[in-house]
């Protein structure tokens, strides 16, 4: 017995019961741009990158299951340009300054801003002062980098079992926050899940910056939407 199919974009995809919009997309290789969904971890919808329309209504497609026949938009300028509204918000509201980052070029903000497009951050920037956390012997926190995806405090939770990250605060004071007034008096190990999901450069290991050559980076040899059907 087939499969029932919904339509993305023109494109025919095949979809089995339980899976959302995006997986179901990323089953197919059609890539819906997004940044706090990560397949190994619940979806929660939190950074609206990944919005829709389905069957004219928006919705986020890491939540969002299809239905047969339904009709899903992705790749339209009406989405795109509130894409990249919500990525440029996204550049001000943290310190990204990817020429001296050391995720340039590895980093899925970045990579996303270049796959639609984004060409110049457009708002004023904050410019936040969160101070760095060095204090562990092997990795770095840089909270300035943070873009509340959450994604580290769910391995750390569900994979590691340590409980490690959390987000604090409400609206624009939300902040990333360690379970002890320093990570190094916390139970995070660099062969935690936590240590290895951030999308951008907020948990970096020390002494391996800048390894990787200008144009052998993982972004400088396809583009985001090329790998990300994959991830």
């Amino acid at each position: 017995m087939n499969n029932p199919t919904f339509t993305l974009d023109g494109k025919t995809i095949p979809f089995t019961e339980g899976q959302t919009i995006i997986q179901a997309a990323i089953a197919a290789s059609v890539y819906i741009p997004h940044l706090c969904f990560n397949p190994e971890f619940k979806a929660h919808g939190s950074c609206k990158l990944c919005t829709v329309k389905a069957n004219g209504r928006k919705t986020a497609s890491c939540t969002a299951q299809p239905q047969p026949d339904m009709i899903v938009e992705s790749n339209i300028q009406e989405l795109n340009d509130e894409r990249r509204a919500l990525l440029q918000m996204l550049f001000v509201e943290g310190n990204h300054f990817c020429p001296s980052c050391e995720m340039s070029g590895q980093c899925q903000l970045q990579a996303t801003a270049y796959e639609l497009n984004m060409m110049s951050p457009h708002f004023d920037h904050f410019f936040p002062d969160r101070p760095l956390d060095a204090s562990h012997p092997e990795y770095l926190l840089d909270f300035n980098r943070c873009i509340l995806c959450s994604l580290c405090v769910q391995a750390s939770r569900d994979v590691d079992g340590k409980n490690v990250f959390a987000l604090a605060g409400r609206g624009i004071n939300s902040h990333l926050i360690v379970n002890a007034s320093q990570l190094a008096e916390t139970g995070f190990s660099g062969d935690d899940k936590a240590a290895h999901v951030c999308p951008v450069g907020v948990i970096l290991k020390k002494r391996v910056g800048f390894v990787v050559p200008v144009g052998q980076r993982k972004y400088d040899l396809l583009p985001i939407s090329a790998l990300a059907k994959g991830d």
